[in-house]
Parts: C-alpha cells; sequence; structure tokens
C-alpha cells in the first residue's frame, strides 16, 4: 500500500481536476473551491485510515480520541471503511453524530450552569437549525451536498490508490486497468 505521504501527494494533485470537474459542472468557482477544499479535507484528514493508528489518525491531535470508537468497531479496509459507497458517508454521519453530542452537552452544560431550564434531548435539532440557515445563507443552498461530494471524492481517491497499489503488488495491474 502507499505510504501516508504518498496518500497526501496524490490528494493534493487531484484536488485540481476535483476544482476543474466541479466549474465545468456549477460554473462556479466558489462552489468548484468548496468541493476542492473538501478533497483535500476528505483526503488527509477524513480518510479511510481513521480506523487505524495512521497520519489521518495522528492529524487529530487532541481530537483524535473522537475516533477512538469508530477504530473499535470497524474492521480496517472493510467496505464500512474503505468501501467506495459506505466509507465516507459512515464517517460523515459518524462525525456529525459526535459534533450533535457536542454541542448538545455544551449547551446543556451552559444552560445549566446559567440556571435555566435545559432542553431535552428531542430538542437537538433546534440546536442545528441556525447553523443550518447561517450555512446556507452564507455559502449557498448546495454547500453541504458540495462538501460531501468533495469528501467522498478525497476519501475515494484513497481507495483508489489502495487498490491500484495492491494491483501493482500481485502483478494483476492489467486486472485493474
Amino acid at each position: 500500500m502507499p505510504s501516508g505521504r504518498t496518500h497526501d501527494a496524490i490528494t493534493i494533485l487531484l484536488a485540481v481536476p476535483a476544482f476543474a470537474a466541479a466549474f465545468a459542472a456549477t460554473k462556479s468557482a466558489p462552489a468548484s473551491a468548496v468541493v476542492a477544499a473538501a478533497f483535500i479535507v476528505g483526503g488527509v484528514m477524513f480518510g479511510p485510515d481513521l480506523d487505524t493508528v495512521s497520519r489521518q489518525y495522528s492529524r487529530w491531535g487532541v481530537f483524535r480520541g473522537i475516533w477512538f470508537p469508530y477504530r473499535s468497531f470497524f474492521k480496517h479496509r472493510s467496505r464500512f471503511s474503505h468501501g467506495l459507497v459506505f466509507g465516507a458517508l459512515f464517517r460523515t454521519i459518524y462525525f456529525m453524530g459526535i459534533l450533535t453530542l457536542v454541542v448538545f452537552l455544551a449547551g446543556f452544560a451552559y444552560t445549566w450552569a446559567a440556571g435555566g431550564r435545559t432542553g431535552g434531548l428531542l430538542n437537538i435539532a433546534h440546536l442545528w437549525q441556525p447553523v443550518g440557515e447561517a450555512t446556507r445563507r452564507g455559502l449557498g443552498d448546495n454547500f453541504l451536498l458540495l462538501m460531501f461530494v468533495g469528501l467522498w471524492l478525497g476519501a475515494a481517491s484513497h481507495t483508489f490508490t489502495d487498490m491500484a497499489g495492491s494491483f501493482v503488488k500481485t502483478g494483476r495491474v492489467s486486472d485493474f486497468l
């Protein structure tokens, strides 16, 4: 398999074609920039190797502990970590769940410390509503979709690089091409 440094270099190089493809599809430089930036984040910070102690995992620094349950639950190179369809989707859902929990607990702690009435877990949608409105207002209606596409493509570039490396090592390059 390619090294972390090789994966990073491929991700950075492929961000330019990702920007160009997004621009061809959207005719919007800001939308294309969102896809390209998310592509880089998807490949460098949010890729399939978060289920191991890897460069991607280490880059999270003091926050890498949020990936421990993910690492414990998914086997490395399973269809749920390296899979093209499920990998980025599960990481996104997992990360948004953790982020939601942190926001809820912070709001709960603040309200409790201020002596106010604390909301229940069902009120969690109200915590995200202003974030969604601000995102749509400032970055456009398709921002979250464009961001997910970029994250998915960045993670997919990692998976394709791993697949190509496997075919080269086993001498089955013609099967890959």
